[in-house]
């Protein structure tokens, strides 16, 4: 069904407060503010991509409503709420739908192995959004408060990084957060698919570059 700007607006709205209440008790990194952080930075790469506006906007508010990284690992329970939430206001069908293969491609994890991707328009904008927030300063703190959440150690020069992960070893991956940073967050500025987070994305891949030269030269201790 067709909506016009008050009915979009109240969906928008309902839809912020489900999340909200939905991540009250959420890791820091995933949690509500992940999400406004997601839905600023879609909204940013909209206005220079020819989408969907409201299949961006609910898939960027819905995309980590469970993520399966606290879920044991199912990525079926987050498509299923975002699912079920949306048939609840009424949501047409093609654009529940559109939601919820947005929110079953977005992870990093899709891209190793050979999962057939689903691919839309929308889907490269809400992918751009919380890849964006997965680097920079922000990206470095939440990499660091999930890893202290999962009693990881900052860094063992013995344990080497693993390039080129496959999708189960980047999912069960325990090794200290430093790693994480060349299995994928240096590997993100690569993988944007807009101009406009390809742009962003540069000016925070030198920050984490930055940091972690810093981090090595602290490693030691005083000289």
């Amino acid at each position: 069904m067709s909506r016009n700007k008050e009915q979009h607006k109240t969906l928008i709205n309902k839809t912020k407060t489900f999340v909200k209440q939905t991540l009250a008790n959420a890791e820091g990194g995933h949690d509500w503010f992940h999400t406004l952080r997601v839905y600023h930075n879609a909204l940013l790469i909209s206005k220079t991509e020819t989408v969907d506006i409201l299949v961006v906007e609910l898939a960027a508010l819905l995309h980590d409503i469970a993520d399966s990284k606290f879920h044991n690992g199912n990525d079926t329970i987050g498509p299923k709420m975002a699912r079920e939430f949306l048939f609840q206001l009424n949501v047409d069908s093609k654009t529940i739908e559109h939601v919820v293969k947005i929110i079953e491609n977005i992870s990093f994890n899709k891209s190793l192995g050979n999962d057939t991707l689903f691919i839309s328009e929308e889907l490269k904008v809400v992918q751009d959004a919380d890849r964006l927030d997965a680097i920079g300063a922000i990206g470095i703190a939440r990499a660091f408060n999930y890893g202290g959440f999962k009693n990881r150690p900052l860094f063992n020069p013995e344990i080497k990084p693993i390039l080129n992960m496959s999708k189960t070893e980047y999912k069960t991956s325990a090794a200290p957060t430093i790693n994480h940073f060349y299995e994928k967050l240096l590997l993100l500025k690569d993988k944007m698919n807009t101009k406009t987070a390809k742009q962003i994305a540069k000016k925070r891949h030198a920050f984490m570059l930055h940091f972690l030269e810093q981090f090595y030269d602290e490693w030691d201790g005083l000289k």
